[in-house]
């Protein structure tokens, strides 16, 4: 903790020279009237803002130099002006109304600006491609404040999450183009079924704390937008390809028509990725396409994206077993049994399998110079299972008889299982946009329906039985309607202050019919209806100043594990409730950024684990009645040199359940012992975050990153024991990349990327279930490390 507090510090006391000159002016349409609101950015410093509703702006204490300005707003041709500086410059920069209309139009319902009250980081395309050499989405996102990242494989591919605030992806509303992508029963987001889905991805922007409304799940923690296939008006071709450590191979192949005839484009990309994982047997064989059809016109987008993944996993979600992380850390011990011989192999094919297809339409319209209509029709498929081999079932667990040879009778079997899962997911989501002079407003909303189909299967039996082929054991479907509709609006009272005001109401039915893989009738039906209002207001201080603030309600129903699991003699999970309070400060000068957010989110019904159990023994989540987060955000920039820039964020944070309750399953009792334990730390939520890159650009064509990331401790489960705690780590990978131009190629870019630098050995993840027997406090648990010293590199070609 004090070599964090240490670098805060150093960050905000090195401070640069403050320079001399300012650069201000107006920006305005082809009539001579203002466009307030309009988007700029000083390139290459971290200034930026909006103008007022004059139309002006103005950075201040600027050096001399020379400098880019980057303008942008909806419905006009963005401009970038290269700008002298070595006096006061004032400028009078007119925008041209846009020969066809811009692809912003697709998100900007769900996304925000510097004016909306909300915590948001936004990362563009060239951020993201920095790291997309192998790994997935949730470690090239990793530098973003309060975000800690997990691979049940070790190294970064396959099985991987993401935590943002402590607060797991359950939690984390994610949409793509402004479309759910949250599973609508489970509520998570795997992003091995997207394999290298990052190279499709055009910006992310991720709201921390409730955001702003948008479709889909509820947003406890955050918000993760991503805009996919934006217009390349020239044509292009890129091959990229990786290799590193465990046999981790990438290889992506993207190209592009650019713009056809003034109206038409069409991109694609085809990508497969494979690794060995640093886990024992923890492979993957990934395979993605993704392609974009759109039609331009000045008023008119109708555009369709179709993206796909396909996964084979060899299954590691078990994890180490504490007893063996100091001598076996790569252990796993999934698919193992008993051969003929009494020798201990593994099933080779004790994998997940899965497909997901997604298909999005969307037109979007400029109905006058005022008003912008945008709707979508989405489709998403999914069918999928993961297989076992599993010892000594017993027949009857399978609706099986029991095999009579001769005079005996067998009642279990070895056998192989699938579970499957094959879904259904469809809905229409719109937006109707106004932006005027001192209103900015949205009505948005979406209807989507969501089935999904649970069975499993017997592929094969040591002993048949009466087992025909794919003997199906138990089924049972889930049907899920989401409604929603929101508004929101912002209105400029004045120069300096914003009034930002957003209401959603959030209608859900959810039904499940069937019986479960244990033979209980887990039919039900549950309706939930929200409102989740949310206030607050933007203060520009002056040119390099300004704070916000911000409350906002969000709801969240139980997923279908909440439901199925709960005791049914017990009470029903009720739907959590999140009251956020987030306030913010931003300076900016040309060469240093500091931005701060204090926030508390108070939670109440929030569903935890307690260590409950219902009655076959699995176990469940309850309602908490008062817990939550409050903590302080701090991103800090500085330009040390005009080629050496360090960036840095930490986050300090307290998470808390107010009156908890523990309990311990009593093997020889049959029954659980509790323990009030008061005031305890919510699990997997460390006290400390914080990231830094500090980069140097050693010649035009080189540029080196030192990446470091620290993770303070965090509780495996909600008691705040010591002995069942993660331990802090500080992690450094090394960035290297040398690009070339030339006649040939447009761009030749090599990258090595070294993760863990210095070979710490750490883990990110853990589960623990503990039990008394004989009067002893025993545990199973499994642990999740994380590989030492690996590397990958990458080869990319730009046609």
């Amino acid at each position: 903790m004090k070599q964090i507090l240490f670098i805060c510090l150093l960050q905000l006391l090195v401070y640069a020279a403050y320079g001399q000159f300012t650069i201000s002016g107006k920006i305005i349409d082809e009539t001579g009237n203002p466009l307030p609101g309009a988007n700029i950015i000083l390139e290459n410093t971290y200034h930026g803002t909006s103008t007022d509703l004059e139309g002006n702006f103005k950075f201040t204490k600027i050096k001399k130099g020379e400098y880019v300005l980057k303008i942008s707003y909806i419905g006009y041709t963005s401009v970038n002006k290269k700008v002298k500086v070595d006096a006061n410059v004032y400028l009078d920069i007119s925008l041209e109304p846009a020969m066809i209309l811009g692809d912003e139009v697709i998100i900007s319902a769900t996304r925000v600006s510097d004016k909306v009250p909300v915590a948001f980081t936004t990362m563009e395309k060239e951020v993201i491609n920095e790291r997309n050499i192998g790994q997935d989405i949730p470690y090239l996102l990793s530098l973003t404040p309060s975000f800690v990242v997990s691979s049940d494989a070790g190294a970064g591919v396959g099985y991987t999450s993401f935590r943002i605030r402590g607060t797991d992806a359950n939690r984390i509303n994610v949409t793509v183009n402004g479309i759910p992508l949250n599973d609508s029963e489970s509520h998570g987001v795997w992003w091995v079924d997207l394999p290298d889905f990052a190279s499709s991805v055009e910006n992310v922007q991720i709201q921390r704390g409730v955001g702003t409304s948008t479709n889909g799940a509820g947003a406890f923690g955050a918000t993760v937008n991503f805009q996919t296939f934006t217009l390349q008006k020239e044509p292009y071709a890129e091959i990229n390809s990786s290799a590193g450590s465990f046999n981790t191979y990438k290889n992506t192949i993207s190209l592009g028509s650019g713009m056809i005839g003034g109206k038409f484009t069409f991109d694609g990309r085809l990508s497969k990725i494979s690794s060995d994982g640093f886990i024992d047997r923890a492979y993957s064989d990934l395979k993605s396409f993704a392609v974009s059809g759109a039609y331009y016109q000045k008023n008119t987008i109708l555009k369709v994206i179709v993206f796909s993944g396909k996964e084979k996993t060899y299954q590691a979600w078990d994890g180490v077993p504490g007893y063996l992380l100091s001598s076996n850390r790569k252990f796993n011990g999934i698919g193992e049994y008993k051969n003929a011989e009494g020798k201990t192999v593994y099933y080779d094919n004790e994998t997940d399998n899965y497909q997901q297809d997604h298909f999005q339409i969307f037109y979007s319209r400029e109905l006058s110079p005022h008003f912008h209509l945008n709707t979508a029709f989405h489709y998403t498929s999914g069918k999928g299972y993961y297989e076992q081999y599993k010892e000594n079932q017993e027949f009857s667990d399978y609706r099986l008889n029991n095999l009579l040879i001769g005079s005996d009778t067998l009642t279990d079997t070895d056998l192989i299982r699938q579970k499957w899962l094959d879904n259904d997911f469809y809905g229409v989501t719109y937006s109707l946009k106004y932006q005027g002079k001192k209103w900015d407003a949205v009505l948005g909303g979406a209807w989507n329906n969501y089935l999904g189909k649970h069975f499993g299967k017997i592929i094969w039996t040591q002993f048949a039985s009466n087992s025909d082929m794919d003997h199906e054991w138990y089924n049972n479907e889930g049907v899920k309607r989401d409604f929603n509709v929101f508004g929101k609006a912002n209105y400029q009272l004045n120069s300096k202050l914003n009034i930002y005001g957003d209401i959603q109401y959030r209608r859900i039915h959810y039904e499940i019919k069937g019986i479960d893989d244990d033979f209980r009738d887990i039919t039900q039906q549950h309706e939930f209806n929200f409102f989740n209002p949310k206030v607050g207001f933007s203060y520009i201080i002056n040119d390099r100043q300004s704070l916000y603030y911000s409350f906002g309600i969000a709801h969240r129903e139980p997923n279908r594990y909440n439901f199925i699991d709960t005791d049914p003699n017990g009470p029903i999970p009720s739907p959590e409730t999140l009251r956020d309070y987030e306030l913010g400060y931003s300076l900016k000068f040309a060469e240093y950024l500091l931005e701060a957010n204090v926030y508390f989110m108070d939670y109440k019904n929030q569903l935890v684990l307690t260590g409950e159990i219902n009655n076959v023994g699995a176990p469940i989540m309850t309602n908490v009645d008062k817990s939550y987060r409050a903590g302080l955000e701090i991103t800090t920039g500085i330009k040390i040199l005009p080629n050496l820039k360090w960036d840095l964020n930490a986050t300090f944070s307290r998470n808390r359940i107010i009156d908890f309750t523990e309990y311990v399953d009593d093997w020889d009792t049959w029954s659980q012992a509790s323990n009030y334990l008061g005031v305890t730390d919510l699990s997997f939520s460390p006290n400390i975050i914080a990231g830094s890159k500090i980069n140097y650009e050693m010649i035009k064509k080189v540029n080196v990153a030192l990446i470091s990331k620290y993770v303070g401790d965090q509780y495996i489960d909600n008691t705040s024991s010591e002995d069942r705690k993660l331990d802090r780590y500080f992690i450094n990978n090394l960035y290297i990349n040398y690009r070339h131009k030339s006649s040939l190629f447009k761009e030749i870019n090599f990258t090595l990327l070294v993760n863990n630098l210095f070979n710490v050995e750490y883990e990110t993840n853990a589960w623990v279930y503990r039990y008394l027997e004989g009067g002893e406090k025993k545990v199973f648990d499994g642990y999740f490390p994380q590989a030492g010293i690996h590397y990958l590199l990458g080869l990319s070609v730009k046609f």
